[in-house]
């Protein structure tokens, strides 16, 4: 369900006129950030037709921006320092601490046990709990992009990441045991897109060509459900979510046309569903592709889109996720002119989604002269104000400038021996916890084989 790909890349946005380098939905969908070029946003998402502004800070150029479920931990890379990650109490207007790597960092995953960087040619594993440097995984395949997937079940912490440059192999290792689980060869093409449903069961793929979606099992690997997304050209797939309970799987794409696949077996022959005349076809091409090559076959056994939206502009690049908003399913894209859509979608019948309404990013006030949209699809104001990141920081701190406390660990209870430093800032753990989100960060230890950290 995590969605984290954005409009540009270390680079920061790559396109003219863009005003912002990156979009990400938390590992829920109930957050939406984004980076800017002068700053980052964080939106809430529970409502559809008000999109309030939690906060914003005065960081430019950030091209990486996530938030850890609901808490106050957000992680932020910037251009002007883009092997350096920063990571914030973003309530407290504090910086917990900060970590640099050989290379640029390409993208930062993180559930409630890990947290991920992945740079172009390695991938460091730390504790998130207290940031200790687990395990570092060198010499990986060229990933200019750094596209990687970390599950947000923190029990089965998986990460999958390309496991060659050339073709589309997905190496799926388990952040908790440290130990590489299996190889799955995707695709014939590089890797474009990966996301685990949300209890890690489940892993989509989608190649540089864009015309396939594959679901695998996890942990062992088996293809479970092939979806094409078109025949007619080849597209860049920028986002690929499941649905919160994994029944469905919508992808993004530099064209216009966002799909919604349903994870659904056929029935068993002889039931009523047998009768029909759709399984009748089906039970047909299944028989007669045991008579075909395996391209012909595999192309007979991929089935269409559950439900489609089409966007209003195409060509440029998005970030799709599937929710749940105010007990209504919602397919919710974020596009890279600023916009965030939301549409409504029927689980029964498919079909094509209705908009339900738009939100601008940036406010109304350079977005005038936009031509009319359709019916419910309404702008809405200027986002809420919000306080600035150097607003909230200058506030007085409550408390002692220096605390120690004992060791966090997984029972609440203390470590043999080991005391920690507290934040310099807080009175007591920099804890995050602020809408009952687990975990709590207590310290980050030297960046051992990273480079140098610095805490707070």
């Amino acid at each position: 369900m995590e969605s984290g790909e954005g409009a540009g890349g270390p680079g920061g946005p790559n396109g003219p006129g863009l005003r912002f380098g990156c979009a990400s939905f938390n590992q829920d969908s109930t957050s939406l950030a984004l980076g800017t070029k002068t700053g980052y946003k964080l939106f809430s998402l529970t409502m559809v037709e008000k999109l309030d502004c939690i906060h914003e800070s005065e960081t430019p150029d950030v091209y990486i921006v996530e938030r850890l479920f609901s808490s106050s931990l957000v992680v932020v890379v910037s251009t002007s320092m883009p092997q350096r990650m920063n990571i914030y109490h973003f309530k407290k207007g504090t910086e917990i601490c900060n970590y640099s790597y050989p290379n640029n960092i390409l993208a930062v995953k993180l559930n409630r046990q890990r947290l991920v960087v992945c740079l172009e040619e390695s991938i460091y594993i730390h504790n998130i709990k207290d940031m200790k440097l687990l395990k570092t995984l060198l010499n990986t395949p060229s990933n200019p992009s750094g596209l990687c997937a970390l599950s947000i079940n923190h029990s089965n912490s998986y990460l999958a990441h390309p496991g060659s440059a050339t073709i589309g192999e997905i190496i799926v290792y388990d952040a908790n045991s440290l130990s590489t689980v299996t190889m799955i060869p995707a695709h014939d093409s590089p890797l474009a897109a990966l996301t685990f449903n949300a209890s890690a069961t489940k892993l989509a793929s989608a190649s540089e060509r864009g015309t396939v979606i594959r679901v695998f099992s996890i942990p062992e690997g088996q293809r479970l459900f092939e979806f094409r997304r078109g025949m007619k050209r080849y597209v860049n797939i920028s986002s690929l979510s499941f649905s919160p309970d994994g029944q469905f799987l919508c992808a993004s794409s530099n064209t216009e046309t966002v799909h919604i696949f349903k994870l659904e077996q056929l029935g068993p022959s002889g039931g009523d569903e047998a009768a029909t005349w759709t399984a009748y076809v089906g039970k047909m091409f299944s028989a007669a592709s045991s008579y075909f090559p395996a391209q012909v076959s595999g192309m007979m056994s991929q089935d269409r889109a559950f439900a489609t939206v089409h966007l209003l502009t195409s060509c440029q690049k998005n970030v799709c996720t599937l929710a749940v908003i105010q007990k209504l399913p919602r397919l919710l894209v974020a596009t890279a002119d600023g916009q965030l859509f939301i549409y409504n979608v029927d689980p029964l019948d498919g079909g094509e989604c209705m908009l339900a309404h738009k939100h601008r990013l940036f406010g109304g006030d350079d977005d005038q002269g936009e031509g009319t949209e359709s019916e419910g699809s309404e702008v809405t104001g200027a986002v809420q104000a919000c306080p600035s990141y150097a607003a909230t920081a200058a506030l007085p701190a409550s408390g002692p400038v220096t605390v120690t406390l004992t060791g966090y660990s997984e029972d609440g209870g203390a470590k043999k021996g080991e005391v920690i430093p507290e934040h310099e800032f807080a009175a007591g753990p920099v804890c995050l916890d602020d809408e009952n989100e687990f975990p709590p960060i207590n310290w980050c230890h030297d960046g051992t084989g990273v480079g140098q950290a610095r805490r707070s």
